[in-house]
């Protein structure tokens, strides 16, 4: 069965009221995550400060005993506020996020200067299970389905 990622966190920070101001406050943070067949996808936007940009997703699957780095990259057009870029990424899990635990902070690097997105100090966390396939839940009484009768 596929596996389901579960969002510790509201999985949609861009839908915030204030969001934008947020960006312009902390210079990057994460719009939405979505868990796909391929990895968990996402957006994050950052605060325009120059044309040459460096924007990435590092994550762990073992409470940063080791760790990764996935690129993100620039999505045209740029959002209608005219201050903020978006970027977009694929960290490639899959599997080895079953019955783990995935963390993961934003990186960007501008202008020499180096901004981090981590949850406010919590990094961003998601549950991974693997997702129940139908039919295989709660034992039914065998005779749920037999007909009634009557006389």
């Amino acid at each position: 069965p596929p596996l389901l990622l579960e969002p510790l966190f509201p999985p949609q920070p861009g839908a915030s009221p204030g969001f934008v101001e947020r960006v312009r406050q902390h210079k990057v943070r994460l719009e939405w995550v979505r868990a796909e067949p391929a990895g968990l996808r996402g957006a994050v936007r950052v605060l325009n400060l120059a044309y040459e940009k460096v924007v990435s997703v590092r994550y762990t699957l073992n409470g940063w005993a080791s760790c990764a780095d996935a690129p993100a990259a620039y999505q045209p057009p740029g959002p209608p506020d005219g201050i903020t870029d978006r970027f977009a990424f694929l960290l490639p899990v899959g599997a080895a996020a079953a019955e783990a635990t995935l963390e993961f902070a934003v990186r960007y690097r501008v202008a020499g200067a180096e901004y981090w997105d981590n949850n406010e100090g919590k990094n961003y966390r998601l549950r991974g299970r693997q997702r129940v396939p139908p039919g295989t839940g709660l034992p039914q009484d065998p005779d749920s389905s037999a007909w009634i009768h009557f006389i």
